[in-house]
């Protein structure tokens, strides 16, 4: 039974005309996150919530305005509904992508996309064949310091990519009960792999192309997890360049990305993690040249990302993170999971 479903009331005038109605499953705490981020958006806005818990949810989607039900059913059957967003646990996501698809929704899937490669080439030929635009919570590509090294990459301002280095790490799950799902080798195997690994290696796919192999290992140190609370991955490219990727998930914020080049290196770092206002800086070195760094103010990466979404949904430009990007970064994925369980180097795909 769906609640407050009309609780914002009629369109005030002057207020913005969103184009694209979106239902929400999920209202953990990047579910309310992405409820905050779109509530100025004039591309996209969420109408209706999906809990599990609804009277644990009823304050919050009332204090929004947003319609709430505990049936994902209900959402999929509502004809005044364009898409749907997954904050799910990752397991789900196969499932539930598949379900929108059948119902003619759109889908904007917080990452993991799914768990394997065989499952993400479901879920994606599942949204190809029925004309749908199927959307992925990667908003690092979308931070200004990322989108310029990218832009170097794409016009070899590098010379030959060498290696490339990264690092995720935040303390911000450190008090997630170890019985949780983010913390279960099951929904979050290898680690910070899930929560931010994986946006490296997506950034890594975006920039430098397909990875060829990984050796990954992970470690118990502080965290009472089973999945373990320390990721480490060597990798190597299809181009041959090398790369290292580290995620750690009881340790105060830090995130930084490098990339070195037979013409020039580059060094992105966040002070902030991508749900709070702050700078970031890029320190570019040419050949012959000195280091020099430049700032760049905070974006709303996250809406970014969904605004890039409902302008594919929309037709207005095609959606960035292609479909064959979004499966090999989930076969890079299974191979650093099988990587870390078996201590061998493991080929992606």
């Amino acid at each position: 039974m769906m609640e407050f479903l009309n609780a914002a009331g009629p369109r005030q005038p002057g207020e913005r005309k969103r184009m694209i109605n979106a239902a929400i499953v999920g209202l953990g705490w990047w579910g309310k996150h992405i409820i905050g981020s779109l509530a100025e958006s004039d591309k996209i806005g969420i109408v209706l919530a999906v809990d599990v818990d609804v009277d644990k949810a009823r304050e919050f989607a009332a204090g929004k305005g947003i319609g709430l039900t505990a049936d994902l059913g209900d959402a999929l059957s509502d004809p005044a509904i364009d898409a749907v967003i997954l904050a799910t646990p990752h397991s789900f996501h196969e499932e539930q992508i598949l379900a929108a698809a059948t119902a003619g929704k759109h889908v904007f899937c917080e990452k993991p996309l799914c768990l394997t490669k065989a499952s993400a080439e479901r879920a994606i030929k599942a949204c190809e064949s029925a004309g749908l635009t199927l959307g992925v919570g990667h908003e690092r590509r979308y931070e200004p310091a990322l989108a310029e090294i990218k832009r170097m990459a794409d016009a070899g301002e590098f010379g030959e990519i060498m290696h490339v280095e990264s690092n995720f790490s935040h303390d911000k799950l450190a008090d997630v009960d170890p019985k949780n799902w983010r913390a279960s080798k099951s929904d979050a195997p290898a680690a910070g792999m899930t929560g931010m690994g994986i946006h490296l290696t997506d950034a890594y796919v975006s920039m430098f192309g397909a990875v060829d192999s990984v050796f990954a290992q992970t470690a118990r140190r502080v965290l009472p997890w089973e999945t373990g609370d320390v990721v480490s991955v060597s990798l190597r490219f299809k181009s041959g360049a090398t790369g290292f990727v580290n995620a750690i998930l009881a340790t105060p914020l830090y995130i930084g990305f490098r990339v070195f080049g037979s013409e020039a290196w580059a060094e992105a770092r966040n002070p902030t993690h991508p749900d709070t206002v702050g700078p970031t800086s890029l320190t570019v070195c040419r050949k012959g040249g000195e280091p020099e760094t430049q700032h760049f103010e905070w974006r709303d990466t996250v809406r970014m990302n969904f605004e890039a979404f409902a302008d594919a949904v929309e037709g207005r430009a095609p959606y960035p993170n292609t479909n064959e990007q979004k499966l090999w970064n989930i076969a890079t994925f299974e191979a650093v999971v099988a990587s870390a369980e078996s201590g061998d180097a493991v080929k992606v795909g």
